[in-house]
């Protein structure tokens, strides 16, 4: 308690949160609010084929907020993307940003923004604290429950050179205003719930143990862990179920929050190979990789594992610490089936003697190994990955 309380502590959010079902009619007032007269909606061809840019056009136009729609957003996006739509925004006479969609398409406009008004490409500004001027500002509207994108201080993007994703962390990368309204993740089929819920899920249970949590974090995580234990095998078997999809993105919204002051680990790091080697979804890469790290991690974290098995239902009464962390551990793989994801990496194609790979890729993420509550070191993440093989 003593090392903990001499630390400060930081807390990053957005300036403004609108949470609630049919939240997303206030779009309009809130981008005329912010002198929106000219916006660029960023999203991706699956959000315009579901029909979802139906739901804000209405509120743009009733407060006479004119906009294009830029729909080239690739899942993990490259870079080119990033700088792309950022040129539309120069080419267009653009003066707002609103993000709509996924993970990739909040990234997208977080990042265009920055570039609308910073020189160079986004690229330059990968690392802590590097974009020199504000952004343009902006909205940002998942249509997921999973990314948590939407209120932190951090942009995902792949670096096509490198073959690998890079994170541009700024204060200019927080939204301005940010809608969350549950009714726009109704459509989502199944395997995205799954995909989205695990993805916040690991957030949030990273975020818990990680060596730089904070007291706002902790409180957040646990809570968003409770949550999305209970409701996401719901919606997952009932997708139209409207109090699961409420509580699915309550859940992903204080996950984000928590991690966008407490940090990540290692199960981030050694996702990122398997969505840059092998093009599979993020949340379901970091959905396999999770038992096999928390496995591994046990011992570094037994009483926060403990709580976050207490906060999913477990039975920990009379249990020693490390009971309670195995038993954590279980339930998690017992989540992790009902929504029918295998965290076996052979069910994906993947081939034993792609682990020698695997474990070079996942090396390259080590910065995420130093908030992880165990020391990893590269026999370690072979290991890790071996038994995400054969188990």
């Amino acid at each position: 308690m003593e090392m903990t309380a001499s630390k400060i502590h930081p807390f990053f959010s957005s300036k403004k949160i609108l949470f609630g079902l049919n939240s997303i009619k206030e779009l309009g007032v809130e981008a005329k609010a912010l002198g929106g007269s000219k916006v660029l909606i960023v999203t991706d061809p699956g959000v315009i084929k579901a029909g979802l840019i139906d739901f804000i056009k209405p509120s743009l136009e009733s407060q006479n907020v004119s906009y294009i729609i830029y729909d080239k957003v690739a899942p993990d996006p490259p870079t080119t993307v990033v700088d792309e739509c950022a040129q539309w925004i120069k080419e267009h006479g653009i003066d707002m940003v609103i993000g709509f969609g996924g993970g990739s398409s909040l990234d997208t406009a977080k990042g265009a923004a920055i570039m609308a008004v910073n020189r160079g490409t986004i690229l330059d500004y990968c690392g802590k604290s590097l974009v020199p001027k504000p952004g343009l500002p902006k909205i940002l509207v998942p249509t997921t429950a999973g990314t948590g994108s939407e209120v932190t201080n951090v942009l995902i993007i792949v670096s096509e050179k490198e073959g690998m994703k890079r994170a541009v962390y700024s204060d200019y990368a927080l939204g301005d205003v940010v809608i969350v309204d549950p009714m726009l993740t109704l459509s989502m089929p199944p395997a995205v719930t799954a995909d989205t819920g695990m993805d916040a899920l690991v957030h949030a249970i990273e975020t818990f143990v990680a060596t730089t949590a904070t007291p706002f974090s902790d409180v957040l995580a646990i809570e968003a862990i409770r949550i999305i234990a209970k409701s996401l095998p719901v919606v997952y078997a009932k997708g139209e179920c409207l109090e699961a999809r409420y509580d699915m993105a309550l859940g992903a919204l204080l996950a984000g929050l928590a991690f966008g002051s407490g940090g990540l680990g290692a199960v981030h790091a050694l996702a990122y190979p398997l969505g840059t080697e092998y093009h599979l979804p993020h949340g379901r890469t970091n959905a396999i990789m999770l038992p096999h790290v928390m496995a591994f991690n046990l011992a570094g974290a037994n009483e926060k594992y403990g709580k976050i098995g207490e906060a999913m239902g477990v039975r920990i009464e009379g249990l020693s610490p490390i009971e309670k962390a195995k038993a954590s551990l279980m339930e998690v793989r017992n989540l992790i089936s009902q929504v029918d994801i295998s965290y076996q990496l052979k069910d994906y194609g993947i081939k034993k003697e792609d682990i020698s790979k695997l474990t070079m890729e996942g090396m390259k993420y080590s910065r995420l190994f130093i908030p992880n509550p165990r020391n990893l070191n590269q026999e370690d993440v072979k290991k890790i990955y071996t038994e995400a093989w054969q188990s």
